[in-house]
């Protein structure tokens, strides 16, 4: 464990781009090789629009970078945060709660309050106006998102009080999980269910793609599934009735444009409907 921290602690940025390009080609392949849905589509045609804000979130966090340096190192010197009030713990579990923490500020509440406050929420509407659900899917986010999402992992930082060796290794697994989660990837269901227990599976995720409420406002997680347990925010569907997309936005066409999708965040919509068709 002490190896993993000194590696994650001084990280090269050529290691860190690696872990994007590398886990975003393996998923490509894998879910082309063992698709969940056969879809009929262009895939590099569908992959631009989500490639240019993958661009965007990456140089946005580049930029922002140095904050979470200088708030990394802070709650060192000042032995401050959560985890460093807690009684002397093995370095496993003092890495974990830290990696479980960040999960919970810099994801599961990102991403519940985002749905739940409506100027974030026109924000967010960007990534869930994917019809087609790949791993390619897992980075589409609006710039200002890219912010809001930064606000919220650099403000866990600081409460959890994780050094930076934490805070890129939670970044690292962030990554690899988002992309996973949204692969395009067919699990045996039971496998897939097993791993909800814990972890967040595709099936899971998934669900929280699809297009009607109130299973949009479900499954917020990334890495661990308990946050969602524990809130009552988790809900089941059969991957059988998924339909992608968001029913405020139902053009494809305009979906897959990126000039649309900047401007989309300050265009007005009508009201949501409930599905009745709920899984229990």
């Amino acid at each position: 464990m002490e190896t993993l921290v000194n590696y994650f602690e001084t990280i090269p940025s050529s290691h860190r781009s690696l872990i994007l390009v590398g886990g975003l080609t393996f998923f490509w392949l894998l879910e082309s090789g063992l698709p969940l849905f056969k879809f009929k589509y262009n895939k590099w045609q569908h992959a631009l629009p989500n490639l240019f804000f993958t661009m965007t979130t990456i140089v946005i966090n580049f930029a922002l970078a140095f904050l979470l340096l200088g708030t990394a190192d802070w709650v060192k010197a000042n032995d401050f945060g959560i985890i460093n009030w807690l009684p002397t713990m093995p370095l496993w579990l003092y890495v974990l709660l830290g990696v479980l923490f960040l999960d919970f500020f810099g994801a599961y509440l990102a991403h519940f309050v985002e749905h739940k406050v409506k100027p974030l929420w026109m924000v967010h509407l960007v990534h869930h106006t994917d019809h087609k659900v790949d791993t390619t899917t897992a980075n589409r986010h609006h710039p200002i998102e890219s912010l809001i999402r930064f606000s919220f992992t650099l403000l866990g930082v600081f409460v959890v009080g994780t050094p930076i060796a934490i805070v890129m290794l939670y970044q690292a697994m962030s990554l690899i999980f988002t992309q996973f989660t949204h692969a395009n990837l067919k699990m045996s269901k039971r496998l897939d269910r097993v791993l909800s227990y814990v972890l967040v599976s595709p099936d899971m995720h998934k669900i929280h793609h699809h297009y009607r409420l109130p299973y949009t406002d479900s499954n917020y997680g990334n890495i661990f599934s308990i946050w969602d347990r524990i809130f009552g925010t988790y809900m089941y569907m059969g991957r059988e009735k998924l339909v992608y997309g968001v029913d405020v936005f139902p053009d494809e066409k305009k979906n897959t444009n990126i000039g649309e999708l900047l401007k989309q965040p300050f265009q007005k919509y009508e009201k949501p409907t409930l599905s009745s068709d709920i899984d229990e």
